[in-house]
């Protein structure tokens, strides 16, 4: 699934061919939106793993991709490399056309309407976003968590903090030596905090694109402590990663059980 590292390099990519450009015709879940004067792109951006596209028409088009989803590119008239049947939001100018196939999550709402406001109010500050407020992020953690939340549940919780997903999830746990069942009060508040900035700086890391690294050793082992490879040996102890569906809703998870005791 895209992280927000992810999603905030799919902003950037996105902005050159579409901001300030003039849509031609746009379909959402097949549907072509009404309008009069053809709108322009006003501005292009992500916020955690949610893509926005604000209109000048005084509309904002909000994608999640989810699982499967994925932005293409292609110059108009060209073959797509998906059918047509699994676009879910195609939008063309003069000389592109930009298509999201298989989103979790594509809708139209007003700029400045109540629907905008509600999710702005929902979703959790961007850990990419600039000037993050610590001591909001804590209460928010004391918001939307009980004790005993464990903390593999709580990073991905996005209502707290937008952009942890499952594979920063693990990396960050494994970092901080904490098993991922540990659950919320058994944590110091400013530990708590501390995950999210370490979660910062590997999204920070990861802006530049390309396969993504948490381990920063120059020695061709891999670029992730244990994302990924169970039963591999810990790059640290030598004992065998783990992995497990793990908390509420049962996500793949991987730890180290010497380095991240119970």
């Amino acid at each position: 699934m895209p992280e927000g590292d992810t999603l905030h390099t799919l902003a950037r990519a996105m902005r050159p061919g579409l901001e300030a450009q003039t849509v031609e015709r746009m379909r959402l879940r097949g549907q072509s939106p009404e309008w009069g004067q053809a709108p322009r792109v006003e501005r292009v951006y992500a916020h955690g793993k949610h893509l926005f596209l604000e209109f000048s028409h005084g509309r904002t088009l909000r994608c999640h991709l989810g699982m499967h989803g994925d932005w293409h590119r292609y110059p108009v008239g060209a073959v797509w490399k998906k059918p047509a049947r699994q676009a879910s939001v195609v939008i063309e100018t003069a000389r592109q056309v930009y298509v999201c196939f298989n989103a979790k999550e594509a809708e139209w709402m007003p700029t400045d309407g109540i629907r905008r406001r509600t999710l702005a109010a929902r979703i959790g500050p961007d850990l990419l976003g600039a000037g993050i407020r610590w001591d909001r992020l804590q209460h928010r953690l004391l918001a939307f968590s009980e004790g005993h939340t464990p903390l593999c549940d709580l990073l991905l919780d996005q209502r707290i903090a937008s952009g942890i997903g499952n594979v920063y999830k693990s990396e960050i746990l494994f970092l901080h030596h904490r098993h991922p069942m540990t659950v919320r009060g058994q944590v110091e508040t400013g530990e708590l905090v501390n995950l999210y900035r370490s979660a910062r700086s590997l999204l920070q890391n990861n802006l530049r694109g390309g396969q993504r690294v948490t381990r920063f050793v120059s020695d061709a082992r891999g670029g992730l402590w244990v994302y990924g490879r169970r039963r591999e040996p810990c790059f640290v102890c030598g004992g065998p990663i783990r992995s497990q569906a793990m908390g509420h809703h049962l996500r793949p998870t991987y730890w180290c059980s010497a380095c991240q005791p119970e």
